[in-house]
């Protein structure tokens, strides 16, 4: 065995050697590299502690998934036509457990996205103490704007390709932007039917009705403002009679929108991919679950219907 002389290759040329080896093999995926340059660049004093991470590679295995997938994902619209759309899997690292993290349809995805964000999945897991391991996926469909049975036929093809890769102990997929409730709803129904078996671990953040867990919907955002609140509390604040403004419109901006406003906040904003709402008396939290959630509308539907909100488009 070749042990390599640590003594003549400072850590901060390794880390140097290892981002080069990155981009090389990755190029083109500029999201992916830089989240791997902002982890790699503060690992230098590890590196020098441990000479022996340097030796046995760590970080080169650490920035490389154990396995990537992508695949065709053929579905007919409401018109009859096909339509194709490209399906991803990023299986990360499995050193913790089986492989954990969402999937994400929006037409911005790609290979490099997904690696991004699986990369960054694996210390986010790592930190909760849970034994899991990271992975992400999704597709460059988009389902805004389509029908429950355009949406249904498309998650139905999805994963008819990639239910062979997953399973409780070996990957198990959640939500994203763009797959909530109806989405995963809609993938385990034909998990279920395709391997002939009821498995709830399968995929995480279903109804409650078909093996969900109680409070998974507000779990995110819920938890997103106990952080903020305990930060504030660490310089002695609080929530209480504080204006915000929340980033986004869906689950995880509903629920931080919610919370935030019983702990005495009065949150002011919000927005989607169009543009965004700015209601001074505070953001009505049913309405906004009514126009996100259930009819699946644009905010400026939130604002037809609430007279102290305005409404700006993007570019406005």
């Amino acid at each position: 065995m070749t042990v390599l002389d640590t003594d003549t290759l400072p850590s901060t040329d390794h880390v140097t050697t290892v981002l080069r080896s990155v981009r090389h093999r990755s190029p083109g995926e500029a999201v992916f590299h830089q989240a791997v340059e902002e982890v790699l660049a503060t690992l230098g004093p590890v590196l020098a502690r441990h000479p022996e991470y340097v030796e046995a590679r760590i970080l080169d295995r650490l920035c490389e998934p154990e396995r990537q997938l992508m695949f065709r994902v053929p579905w007919v619209d409401d018109t009859g036509r096909v339509q194709v759309n490209r399906g991803y899997r990023v299986e990360f690292n499995s050193a913790l457990g089986p492989f954990k993290g969402g999937l994400r349809f929006h037409p911005t995805v790609d290979l490099g996205i997904v690696r991004f964000l699986g990369f960054e999945q694996v210390f986010k897991n790592a930190l909760t103490g849970q034994g899991i391991g990271a992975g992400k996926g999704g597709s460059d469909f988009d389902p805004a704007g389509r029908s429950d049975a355009e949406v249904m036929r498309f998650c139905q093809s999805f994963i008819t390709e990639l239910y062979r890769h997953l399973g409780e102990h070996t990957d198990v997929p959640a939500g994203d932007i763009g797959v909530g409730v109806r989405e995963l709803g809609y993938m385990f129904g034909q998990y279920k039917r395709i391997v002939n078996r009821f498995e709830a671990g399968v995929l995480t953040g279903k109804g409650v009705g078909w093996a969900g867990s109680h409070a998974r919907t507000e779990a995110t955002g819920y938890g997103a403002v106990y952080f903020l609140r305990e930060m504030l509390a660490t310089r002695g604040q609080s929530l209480d009679g504080r204006r915000a403004v929340v980033s986004g419109s869906g689950n995880v901006a509903i629920y931080a929108t919610e919370k935030a406003q019983s702990l005495g906040a009065t949150v002011i904003a919000c927005s989607d991919s169009s543009g965004y709402i700015v209601d001074e008396n505070g953001l009505d939290v049913d309405l906004l679950k009514d126009v996100k959630e259930v009819r699946r509308e644009r905010l400026s539907a939130y604002a037809a219907e609430r007279p102290s909100a305005t409404y700006v488009t993007d570019g406005s």
